[in-house]
């Protein structure tokens, strides 16, 4: 379940903080991961790869470092109103709102690798033959893996939203607008990571079964309709 707490994915459990699975009857230690992870690339070196006629980085990618992005410069606002005497009351607040915003942050990066990761186990797979042995054995969890990993993103994006609307009277108001602009790219990775799940979710269903698709389905409608309203709030 998201909360107003940042919960983070690991890729050797597939499990969030709180003890969710993520990434049910999944393999996250043997997908390949990216040469460079993203926190480590620079700007320039992250666009190159997106634009380069790859398929991986692509749009899930994307979803994760838009997300990235908007916990650093939430974090900037965070910085700026610690200490600041007008807001002594909100002190242990705001720390562990940076902390928060920093486990956000790792989440995202991470979930961005795990979503080109997923994408690339799904491509190399669909590229057998439909009765290989393989293909057989991995092709549910991979395509499962591919539509939970988003699944995941949109949650933590909205996880963050959460956030950031209980920091909005807390925080510096000559930073309302980068404030409002960290919650417009929270709000976009929830939206991009949900059409990424959209379009999976016909395979997921095909493979997996009419139960768990349609609960996919029901989650996301659900993450969809919390990040309108928290969203709303932040103005």
């Amino acid at each position: 379940a998201v909360n107003s707490s940042i919960t983070t994915v690991s890729r050797k459990t597939g499990c969030t903080k709180a003890g969710h699975s993520a990434h049910r009857n999944t393999r996250l230690d043997t997908l390949p991961s990216m040469a460079t992870p993203l926190e480590h690339q620079t700007f320039g070196t992250l666009l190159d790869a997106i634009a380069a006629k790859s398929p991986t980085p692509g749009g899930g990618a994307v979803a994760g470092a838009i997300g990235a992005l908007g916990s650093a410069l939430a974090q900037m606002v965070v910085n700026y109103t610690i200490g600041k005497k007008r807001f002594a009351a909100y002190e242990d607040e705001l720390q562990d709102a940076l902390a928060q915003l920093q486990r956000a942050r790792d989440a995202m990066l991470e979930l961005a690798e795990e979503d080109a990761a997923a994408y690339a186990l799904v491509s190399e797979l669909s590229a057998l033959p439909e009765d290989d042995d393989r293909r057989v054995a991995e092709y549910g969890n991979a395509i499962r893996l591919a539509t939970n990993t988003p699944l995941a993103t949109a949650g933590a994006g909205v996880a963050m939203l959460r956030l950031l609307s209980s920091l909005a009277p807390k925080t510096n108001p000559y930073l309302k607008s980068d404030l409002l602009i960290a919650a417009l790219l929270a709000d976009a990775t929830v939206h991009a990571a949900a059409h990424n799940v959209r379009i999976n979710v016909p395979t997921l269903r095909s493979a997996v079964g009419d139960d768990e698709a349609d609960t996919v389905e029901r989650r996301l409608e659900q993450l969809l309709s919390d990040a309108a309203t928290i969203r709303a709030s932040i103005a």
